[in-house]
């Protein structure tokens, strides 16, 4: 008995040897076309992914790419990154490229674990339930609609203030604008206004936040497992509610038109075919996320630069107090108040360009093609990276020094300036991020000055930018 056991032990090392014998062959023969960019796959399985997220741990995500650019192309260069085979596209001219060539040349592509932490767009694909989502949100984010949810923003803005922020001596600023964006989100895409409600979710939002962007290992402990766990409980929440609403509508108790939830149960698609509540439950999580997650780095790093920047801030607060004192009492902000708001969307831009919440997004390649004189194969994935022009001397002199003039007149030029994307496949939800930033960015200046209690503090990604201790500042309040 004990042979066959020492035999059977033998088979299974020899098979998993094999086994990795084959992932090794695989790995490797996906580099052997002729004509590749330069660059390196890294080790089988996991390629270099280890390296590319852990440069945004260490608080530098721009080493990896500007570490290859360096050493192998400044403009295209090979990887393995979440297990796929890439090419990771650096500078003006990629950018042009693929944002020109979207639905050509290339096409969106998400890592597996979105695929997995968003189950029903497994029944179509995460590009399909992207295209959805584009011809739902226009009408809710163009210009007439957002007029409205200014005065909506401001009155969110003016309790989170009054609840979260005064009368303490400090404060903690990257949890708390997280709860001021995800509140709006909640407010304007589901008509949550209670903040304990809202209050529920935070904690599962973050660790999903967290788990998108990672190795799809589904094993205790890890980021994409907690990542699975958060979005079920979300989920089952948000089943609630649509549960809810639906009979809210049936008994005229909800309007059709009142948010993104109300038009998502009643909109049919070309074959009368209406939404299952599952399916609206998974739109809806992917909204809230991009909803609010950016739009907080943003403002924590508004806060970040003008404790940092005082002749900044001052210039700020000039602006907006010639806003807030055109006010009468208790009237909110309007669309031309936030029109006025020119030097603070300056500041807000420069913020973006250093600390992009977007550091780059993935494409696949639809069919071969040839970039620069490389070969891209059919199927590899393409990375660009915002970087590669926001921190690029070519495309912004000083590029460490802020600098809101930058944003004046024209601007920085085509391609150079993408925190929101670019092409066909910019992000619908800027101007709506622009107003919730305006919005933060007056309602906190009116009421504060502040200092930083870490000097120094760490910067990580993991995937949006953060204060490793949250960014912790002493307020001084200006008196009424």
């Amino acid at each position: 008995m004990e042979h066959f056991y020492i035999t059977l032990l033998l088979l299974f090392v020899s098979f998993v040897s094999l086994s990795l014998f084959v992932l090794f062959y695989k790995h490797r023969s996906n580099y052997s076309a002729d004509n590749l960019p330069p660059g390196r796959p890294g080790l089988p399985l996991v390629g270099e992914t280890l390296e590319f997220l852990s440069t945004g741990w260490k608080g530098h995500p721009e080493k990896f790419i500007f570490d290859r650019m360096a050493k192998y192309s400044s403009q295209v260069f090979k990887t393995n990154i979440l297990g796929e085979p890439a090419v990771v596209f650096c500078g003006v001219a990629c950018n042009k490229f693929l944002f020109s060539n979207e639905n050509k040349l290339v096409t969106a592509w998400w890592p597996s674990s979105v695929d997995k932490i968003f189950p029903s767009s497994l029944q179509t694909s995460s590009k399909e339930e992207s295209k959805k989502m584009r011809k739902l949100l226009p009408q809710f984010l163009k210009p007439e609609a957002l007029q409205r949810y200014i005065g909506i923003m401001d009155a969110i803005a003016n309790e989170h203030f009054a609840s979260q922020w005064e009368n303490k001596e400090q404060v903690l600023v990257f949890p708390l604008a997280k709860r001021y964006t995800f509140w709006l989100a909640c407010r304007l895409f589901l008509s949550i206004e209670d903040p304990h409600h809202v209050s529920k979710f935070e904690e599962p939002f973050h660790l999903l936040a967290s788990g998108i962007i990672s190795l799809p290992i589904d094993l205790p402990g890890t980021p994409f497992n907690r990542a699975i766990k958060a979005s079920n409980f979300i989920r089952k929440e948000l089943l609630k509610i649509i549960k809810q609403r639906k009979v809210y509508l049936s008994e005229g108790k909800a309007s059709p038109t009142q948010d993104i939830l109300s038009h998502m149960l009643l909109a049919s698609d070309e074959n009368g075919q209406f939404m299952t509540e599952v399916d609206i439950a998974d739109k809806i999580l992917g909204l809230l996320i991009g909803g609010h997650d950016t739009a907080s780095a943003a403002c924590t790093f508004i806060v970040k630069y003008l404790a940092e920047l005082p002749h900044i801030y001052e210039l700020v607060y000039k602006e907006q107090m010639e806003i807030a004192k055109s006010k009468s009492p208790g009237e909110s902000l309007c669309w031309d108040d936030v029109q006025k708001m020119k030097y603070s969307w300056n500041v807000a831009c420069e913020v973006l360009r250093l600390a992009p919440p977007l550091q780059g997004a993935f494409r696949e390649a639809i069919n071969d093609f040839i970039f620069n004189g490389f070969s891209i194969p059919k199927g590899w994935k393409l990375y660009w990276s915002a970087n590669s022009t926001h921190r690029n001397p070519e495309c912004f002199p000083e590029p460490l020094k802020f600098d809101p003039t930058r944003f004046e007149g024209k601007g920085p030029a085509p391609y150079t300036f993408v925190p929101f994307g670019g092409g066909p496949r910019m992000c619908p939800g800027k101007e709506y991020a622009r107003l919730e930033i305006l919005v933060f960015m007056h309602n906190i200046v009116k009421r504060f000055k502040w200092k930083k209690l870490v000097a120094d503090e760490k910067i990580i990604v993991d995937p949006m930018p953060m204060p490793a201790k949250g960014l912790p500042v002493l307020l001084y309040p200006y008196k009424s």
